[in-house]
């Protein structure tokens, strides 16, 4: 059938249309010429209808785009159809800007392609705050990579739907690993339910969440995570979306659990030295006040002593050759000549032995300077340690104070706390055996105590100070 040409009051309608339209429509012939430009073209390319009209389109294409505009005008006059295509277009004075381009072939009478319609809308705006949206997303994306935290979103469902940078290096896993509830294969076991059933409370009924619970890093290590998460709201308060984050605190716990250790071990130690001050006074004994005085004092000075080794050593321990060096700086440098050490340097033993092992060689520095090898000076002493292995193979630890060449020795009338301090306390805290004999060649003192009960592992010797 026939189409019937219109009449001159619906072209005249259809010019009106076109002329007070707010988007740019002009028509090209399919080589691209202009042929027709309306009123809204002039405002937005600033090219009147004279001036273009007989011009090639090309004159408001950027000639970056020229090769674009061909294969547009190419395939329109195949018949095809181009829709709000976002591109730039140039004006008169050459500013390039943004447009939103719909293009379509105008047929003739017979159905074939004759010429084509190009209606553009000014996208300037639309351009500004895309532009405007990406900078922000940017902006957005690059500061959620670069906080310490691992952050994620999550749908007014509690669907999780983005998670930044970290946490996909944390965890070793990909977005489409975690969607949803795919974050549970990073939890423990044993916390995941208590988790889900919290965090679904704050889903169902809006309220904030918090909690603490182990996160698996990609290496297979559980770390701990003070996690929480708010809602956003829309202006009628409904939820729309849901901000989460996960923060790494397992430094502070760690560091949390240091320091309530210490403290108890503080006022252990405290305790311990109060008790050790109440028997050096109970049982120290002596002839007159001044006596009594001097005694406390150096047994005072040589657990002062044995306090800033361990002390050094955050008291984990102290080594035995510190610890001998430290309780043989009270007695005088000529004494101090005759006193040879033999043993290794690396061999560590804990807090609580190195308290009774102190205590001891000052007791038998100072009566071996009062009474025995160091006592004239023909006299010497020779301290050793080692490791040894008993009958049985197991490994021990041996200790030894031997005096030679000085006065005779003759065993005491009475049983002080100086010897105390040198078998009874040595054998209780090491949990071993203690020999003390009275030769006539000198005194020779002997400890030996399971190793694994009072060494430790070695550390950085501490140089003995001046209390």
């Amino acid at each position: 059938m026939a189409v019937e040409p219109p009449d001159e009051l619906e072209l005249a309608r259809l010019a009106a249309i076109v002329d007070h339209s707010s988007d740019a429509i002009l028509s090209t012939s399919l080589d691209g010429i202009v042929q027709t430009w309306n009123n809204a073209a002039t405002r937005l390319y600033g090219w009147r209808p004279e001036e273009i009209i007989g011009k090639p389109i090309d004159l408001i294409v950027p000639p970056a785009l020229h090769e674009q505009e061909a294969a547009i005008l190419s395939a329109v006059a195949r018949g095809e159809n181009v829709s709000r295509m976002l591109t730039e277009r140039r004006t008169k004075n050459g500013e390039t800007i943004s447009v939103s381009l719909t293009v379509s072939p105008i047929r003739g009478s017979d159905g074939t392609v004759v010429a084509i319609s190009k209606i553009a809308h000014d996208s300037r705006e639309q351009a500004k705050l895309v532009l405007g949206l990406r900078e922000r997303s940017d902006q957005f994306t690059a500061l959620a990579n670069n906080i310490p935290q691992l952050a994620w979103l999550a749908d007014s469902q509690g669907w999780i739907y983005w998670y930044n940078q970290r946490w996909f290096e944390y965890t070793g896993f990909k977005l489409e690993d975690m969607e949803g509830w795919g974050w549970r294969r990073v939890h423990h076991p044993d916390h995941v339910d208590r988790v889900v059933e919290r965090i679904q409370h704050s889903w169902d009924t809006g309220e904030p969440w918090e909690d603490l619970f182990p996160l698996r890093r990609a290496d297979g290590v559980f770390r701990w995570f003070l996690s929480r998460a708010n809602p956003l709201r829309d202006e009628d308060g409904n939820v729309i979306l849901w901000c989460g984050t996960n923060t790494d605190i397992t430094d502070e716990l760690e560091a949390k659990n240091r320091i309530a250790l210490l403290i108890r071990e503080v006022n252990h130690r405290s305790r311990n030295m109060l008790s050790t001050l109440k028997a050096m006074v109970n049982r120290s004994s002596a002839d007159t006040a001044e006596e009594l005085a001097q005694s406390l004092h150096r047994r005072i000075t040589a657990l002062a002593s044995n306090q800033e080794l361990l002390d050094g050593g955050d008291w984990s321990g102290a080594r035995i050759d510190a610890i001998v060096e430290a309780q043989l700086a009270h007695i005088d440098d000529a004494a101090r000549e005759r006193v040879r050490l033999d043993g290794s340097d690396d061999l560590t033993i804990k807090a609580a032995q190195a308290e009774a092992l102190g205590l001891a060689i000052h007791e038998l520095a100072t009566n071996a300077e009062k009474y025995g090898a160091l006592s004239d000076e023909s006299g010497s002493v020779m301290v050793e340690w080692s490791r040894t292995t008993d009958e049985a193979g197991e490994e021990m630890l041996h200790i030894s104070w031997t005096e030679t060449g000085g006065p005779a020795v003759t065993a005491p009338t009475r049983t002080g706390f100086g010897t105390t301090l040198i078998t009874r306390n040595m054998e209780h805290v090491f949990g071993g055996k203690v020999s003390l004999d009275y030769a006539d060649s000198g005194l020779s003192w002997r400890a030996l105590c399971p190793a694994s009960d009072c060494l430790t592992e070695s550390i950085e010797a501490v140089e003995p100070g001046t209390i």
